[in-house]
């Protein structure tokens, strides 16, 4: 059971201001690979919060917050320093902003948005989950007021409202907190305030940013899970290279979903379009310009390992550990995962062997840390150290590793696969 003091005193004041009996209550936050089932409560969620941008119809001329340049410039300081993960600092410029604007949803928006990256660096951590949940609550109560006494905004407010229920619906139906029933009701909730949205399209390009998400994933996902494929004809159809493409438009001309364009486009030409190069490009501009960010920093490592830029691999990946040992917040056990495992690949091709040995094993202990067993980084670490002592004659140690891959793989796997063929191997030497 959750209650926010802040969002009380919050809505307290809300109340003397606009003149309007508010109604705080207490807040319950319940907080391996999805099924097809576990999968189509995802997309439920993840259209109520892409789709939200579809509008075609006439803009509306009215001045809105969102859309406001001074108030973009206000919090420009803001958003970098959240961004780079400087969080007192952002949070301390957002309370100044949340004092101006205290009766609007942007800055309680905002202030759950910097609670939602400190969860971006390992999603398994529940520690940041009711704040974030109490400021989109918050963000959500002040909405339903504008939405509901202030004509003018309406659409705006319909805008945090399909973005704040989004956002909300995603963290809940996040394969760790596994609340799918609320995440789904989420869902539906922003699905209402999405056709709310649809009627006017003032605030462009920060909603094209939803459009162009749903423009891409409404093909790929029925594309990439066969079952779920009658499901999609209840969307309008997509065009993924008209996504990218939006994707694009919205990195360079949008202030608030910018850099969250620029994310969701990396992710996206690494992950789906095989598209490195691009994927590279994008991370280093992240990285370097917010260079204390540890999802950027290691997505970067990830693209320099995938692209055999080795020297700066090497080096960003011994910086990624160095960042861990001394307690950088935000740097754990998934970011030394990858830098770790692309070390012990590193040493492992100059045939460094206990080198090779020393980042493997710090793979493994990483990836048991943060329960993550069933990973190709950790299953392809088992292998390797399998591999590098049965190079060094001891087979006894190259058995046990082979034999934990097998345990701990599924049987269709490849991971599982090779270790049974190395075993055999291991067998007729025997």
């Amino acid at each position: 059971m959750v209650r926010c003091h802040e969002v009380t005193i919050d809505l307290f004041l809300l109340n003397r201001i606009m003149g309007y009996k508010l109604q705080v209550t207490d807040y319950n936050h319940s907080a391996k690979r999805m099924k097809p089932a576990t999968f189509l409560i995802f997309c439920l969620v993840f259209f109520s919060l892409a789709s939200f941008g579809q509008s075609k119809a006439k803009k509306d001329t009215t001045i809105i917050l969102i859309s406001d340049v001074t108030v973009q410039l206000e919090t420009t300081d803001a958003m970098n320093n959240l961004y780079n993960f400087q969080f007192a600092e952002a949070e301390r410029l957002f309370r100044g902003f949340k004092e101006k604007y205290r009766w609007h949803p942007l800055p309680y928006f905002l202030m759950g948005l910097a609670e939602w990256w400190k969860i971006m660096p390992n999603t398994k951590v529940t520690t940041y989950d009711e704040k974030f949940l109490a400021y989109m609550d918050s963000s959500i109560l002040i909405a339903e007021n504008l939405y509901d006494h202030y004509p003018e905004y309406k659409v705006e407010a319909a805008f945090f409202l399909a973005a704040a229920h989004g956002f909300k619906g995603e963290l809940l139906a996040d394969v760790e907190r596994k609340n799918w029933m609320r995440a789904a009701s989420e869902g539906k909730a922003a699905l209402k305030y999405m056709e709310i949205c649809r009627e006017k399209n003032n605030l462009s390009p920060e909603l094209l940013f939803g459009d162009a998400l749903y423009n891409y994933f409404r093909e790929w996902v029925p594309e990439n899970y066969k079952s779920l494929k009658p499901i999609f004809w209840l969307f309008r159809h997509g065009d993924k290279q008209l996504g990218l493409k939006q994707l694009k438009e919205v990195s360079y001309n949008a202030f608030y979903t910018r850099t969250e364009a620029m994310v969701w486009l990396m992710r996206i030409l690494a992950g789906y379009e095989n598209d490195f190069q691009r994927a590279f490009q994008i991370s280093e501009y992240l990285h370097q310009t917010y260079p204390d960010n540890p999802y950027f920093h290691r997505y970067y490592a990830r693209m320099l390992y995938s692209l055999n830029m080795h020297p700066k691999m090497e080096e960003q990946s011994r910086q990624i550990l160095q960042r861990i040992d001394s307690g950088r917040f935000g740097y754990e056990a998934v970011s030394g995962r990858y830098a770790s495992f692309f070390l012990g690949q590193f040493n492992d091709s100059q045939r460094k062997l206990d080198d090779a040995i020393k980042y493997y094993s710090l793979c493994v202990k990483y990836s048991e840390e943060i329960g993550a067993t069933d990973s190709g980084y950790y299953l392809y670490s088992l292998i390797s150290l399998g591999e590098i002592y049965y190079q060094k004659k001891d087979k006894a140690t190259a058995k046990r590793y082979f034999n934990l891959v097998k345990k701990k793989a599924g049987r269709k796997e490849e991971a599982y696969k090779d270790a049974k063929q190395r075993l055999k191997k291991l067998e007729k030497v025997d």
